[in-house]
């Protein structure tokens, strides 16, 4: 089990890293011109040297000051530890927006221990906002403490919906006919971990994604929870951990809404 002590000086590691991180990356998409971009699964999953050159430096930074903790990024998998801890990033997680021109970007650190995500930290640079909890310690944006309001429901409040090529445009079609004829009403902005920030933050109700990696969405799984949020349990035993699965967070008010959307 990890102690408090050792939850609170991870989770002000993190943030010292995504503020870094986030500011690299800024770099980055300010100059984005530069950059050379290319494609991974499809003409729309793109990478380009930001995302490495970010996820090299987060790895350098998490290493020299937990040399025992594993390590998995989007961009060069897992390096296994020997503390029972393992750090989990996406150096830049909605890089077609980042190559587009578009703000809907973020930096996305975890730590997972036993299992559990039990330090999320999403950096969003061009927002200048800051996303931080710990299991136990709350969740917060920029310093203040963030609460979900329980009345709020699919019906009243907006849902974040993810998708990708792992998933068929009839299933995404169907998901986003089920919110709208429930009386809803969704966006997507191209990052999965920042629209979890923002149920966190109560900015959306919830979020439904049916195929999501763990460096995407593990460090708003904390946030959500520690907001007072609701997220279906994501598989991190094992090879699980490297493969992807559901994602479904809620706020208080809206957890069986986001079940029956996500068919669980």
């Amino acid at each position: 089990m990890i102690s408090n002590a050792e939850l609170e000086t991870r989770l002000a590691l993190a943030e010292r890293v995504a503020q870094e991180a986030g500011a690299v990356a800024l770099d980055y998409f300010n100059r984005r011109e530069t950059l050379v971009v290319e494609t991974k699964r499809d003409l729309q999953d793109v990478v380009s040297i930001a995302d490495r050159e970010v996820e090299n430096l987060i790895r350098d930074r998490l290493r020299a000051a937990c040399p025992e903790d594993g390590f998995l990024g989007e961009e060069f998998g897992l390096t296994p530890g020997t503390s029972g801890s393992t750090w989990v990033v996406d150096p830049i997680d909605g890089t077609s927006p980042f190559v587009n021109g578009m703000p809907n970007w973020c930096v996305s650190i975890a730590l997972l221990h036993g299992g559990e995500p039990v330090v999320g930290v999403i950096a969003a640079p061009c927002h200048g906002e800051a996303y931080a909890a710990a299991r136990g310690f709350g969740a917060t944006l920029n310093g203040k403490r963030l609460t979900l309001d329980p009345s709020h429901t699919i019906r009243n409040a907006v849902t974040g919906i993810g998708a990708n090529s792992h998933v068929t445009p009839a299933f995404v079609a169907r998901t986003v006919e089920t919110l709208l004829a429930e009386g809803g009403n969704f966006i997507r902005n191209g990052s999965g971990a920042l629209m979890l920030a923002y149920v966190a933050a109560g900015r959306l109700v919830g979020y439904y994604e049916p195929y999501m990696h763990a460096w995407d969405c593990l460090a708003g799984h904390c946030l959500v929870a520690e907001a007072g949020g609701w997220c279906l349990p994501f598989p991190t035993q094992g090879e699980s951990l490297t493969r992807g699965a559901p994602v479904v967070a809620a706020g208080p008010g809206a957890v069986d809404d986001l079940r029956k959307l996500a068919g669980i």
